[in-house]
């Protein structure tokens, strides 16, 4: 008799779309393992990601608000488990290999900065020009995770994991549908929040737009999901009806208009931008007071590599923290009791 992991490879056979990526055709994964009795290649890649510090460190990263003290707004971690969910639902209704969606929409985003996209751009103004978190994703979970380690997963999530951008085409249709759920989720949940923070009202957004997707959250989201289920069922791509495609592309423009660029919003990312070129200038300066796993990786990766891997993996509350620890004074305490 089989194992359980035999089980759902036989499952996978019979019963996925013949658009859909099998496990059982894997290229792999980096370095050599042991397969798992009780889970797919893929199954077991969701749950290294779960398991990950990266992981964990979503919850206090940016979203669009930076270190909101409204718990209601999205974080990192909300925006990964939004994505996931819509992802599933869109795997599963095409019948696609729903594990490696899951995964891939897990990981999409573990190489984010602090700060959000502040804290890209500072990334990108102090290290390499060139910087991208989702290069930065595939970094983590290839070199920077458990000590060097890394998790050590296969070709396909990692795949999913480096073209979720738009401007990016994964190899998979599953990796496709992350990229897709991306986008789905943020300009559903930036728009809410923006709301929230009273930056915006929902009839500040276009009339046309609410007319093609509706004006309730939940409403968007619906139809958004079937747009790209009914256009994309029974086809070897994942594509969403133009109407909605084009609405959802409006909505996106306007987000871009009237919340990203909101100059409330602008204040507080310039200040974040400054505190991480600060923190980078300094580590650069000193690199002697980073943590010794980054410090040990110096005549490998140089010392502007290392302080970019530390300093693009702190949480928005870590290099605040940081920051205010090294040039901030607080006052003396003394020696004595």
């Amino acid at each position: 008799m089989g194992t359980i992991s035999d089980i759902f490879l036989a499952r996978e056979a019979e019963t996925l779309s013949p658009y859909a990526f099998r496990t059982s055709n894997t290229q792999g994964r980096m370095h050599p393992y042991t397969p798992c009795p009780n889970r797919t290649e893929f199954q077991r890649d969701r749950d290294k990601i779960i398991h990950s510090k990266s992981f964990r460190r979503l919850m206090h990263k940016t979203q669009v608000f930076l270190s909101p003290v409204d718990e209601h707004y999205r974080t990192r971690m909300t925006h990964t488990l939004e994505v996931t969910q819509i992802a599933r639902i869109i795997a599963r209704a095409l019948n696609l290999n729903e594990d490696l969606t899951e995964a891939a929409a897990l990981g999409h985003d573990l190489g984010h900065t602090p700060f959000g996209h502040a804290g890209e751009r500072a990334m990108q103004q102090c290290f390499e020009s060139k910087f991208t978190h989702y290069e930065q994703s595939l970094r983590v979970v290839d070199l920077l995770e458990n000590e060097g380690r890394g998790l050590n997963l296969t070709y396909e999530v990692r795949d999913g994991i480096l073209n979720h951008q738009e401007k990016r085409t994964a190899q998979t249709l599953e990796g496709i549908v992350v990229k897709l759920a991306d986008k789905l989720a943020y300009v559903n949940h930036d728009l809410d929040d923006a709301c929230r923070a009273g930056i915006l009202s929902l009839d500040d957004v276009p009339r046309e737009i609410f007319e093609v997707l509706g004006r309730k959250h939940g409403d968007r989201i619906n139809r958004m999901v079937s747009a790209v289920i009914t256009y994309s069922s029974g086809k070897n791509m994942v594509e969403m009806e133009p109407q909605f495609w084009q609405a959802t592309e409006n909505l996106k423009h306007f987000l871009f208009q009237r919340a990203y660029s909101n100059p409330l919003v602008k204040a507080e990312e310039d200040k974040a931008i400054e505190l991480l070129k600060v923190l980078f200038d300094h580590y650069v300066k000193h690199p002697e007071q980073l943590p010794s796993f980054y410090y040990q990786n110096i005549e490998r990766d140089g010392i502007g590599r290392c302080v970019c891997d530390f300093v693009a993996g702190m949480t928005d509350r870590y290099a605040i923290n940081t920051y205010a620890n090294l040039f901030i004074p607080s006052g003396w305490k003394g020696l004595g009791t």
